[in-house]
């Protein structure tokens, strides 16, 4: 997330301006955002061949179409601005996967790490796709939606603790224990979901 106190009010000005009907608007705020923004796609990405066709400049740009041809946003303030480009990066991510998946054999598809999201508590997680963690997010929202949004604000939104515990209304305490236990979750099903077949049957037998 972008430092300053100034950058972040500037931020929150224009938000509102734009809210306001101020098309101008944004054009000064695309330049404040577009480097962070630029930063998260590129760690979504990392690791991809040379060439891949989702680069992190086109993932950007797709976020901001959606974010002009979308229905009008409220905006509070920066970090629900990054919330919201989180859910929609989420989004092309998956909807880009799902296509790459279903159009083009042998594509891999864009791999993540949840280790990568940052924590003292470090959960080291094997790289998975999209889609296997968006299935993944999706039980545990079902389970608890609030820990699910944490992750999204977390990974996909890049806002710090004291941020998601802005966007979310809770406290940064309750942000901590929620991303702790989500990510262990996540780690569990995730690993269950990717074990050899051979192995997924010995894990089963050992809990009976």
């Amino acid at each position: 997330m972008p430092d300053g106190s100034f950058t972040s009010v500037d931020i929150t000005r224009l938000l509102k301006a734009w809210n306001a009907g101020d098309a101008s608007s944004l054009d000064r705020l695309t330049p404040l955002v577009y480097s962070e923004l630029r930063r998260l796609a590129r760690r979504y990405l990392a690791g991809e061949q040379r060439g891949h066709p989702l680069q992190p400049s086109a993932l950007v740009n797709e976020t901001f179409v959606r974010l002009l041809g979308g229905a009008a946003v409220e905006w509070e303030n920066q970090a629900h601005f990054y919330a919201v480009c989180a859910q929609m990066m989420r989004q092309i991510l998956i909807d880009f996967a799902r296509a790459q998946k279903t159009g083009r054999r042998g594509y891999r598809m864009p791999k993540m790490n949840l280790s990568e999201a940052g924590d003292r508590a470090k959960i080291d997680v094997f790289p998975v796709d999209f889609i296997d963690l968006d299935r993944a997010l999706t039980d545990l929202a079902a389970l608890d939606h609030r820990k699910a949004r944490v992750v999204e604000l977390r990974y996909f939104g890049g806002l710090e603790n004291a941020e998601v515990a802005m966007v979310l209304d809770i406290s940064e305490p309750t942000v901590v224990r929620d991303w702790r236990v989500a990510r262990a979750w996540l780690y569990d099903r995730l690993r269950a979901a990717n074990a050899p077949a051979g192995a997924q049957a010995t894990e089963r037998d050992s809990r009976t």
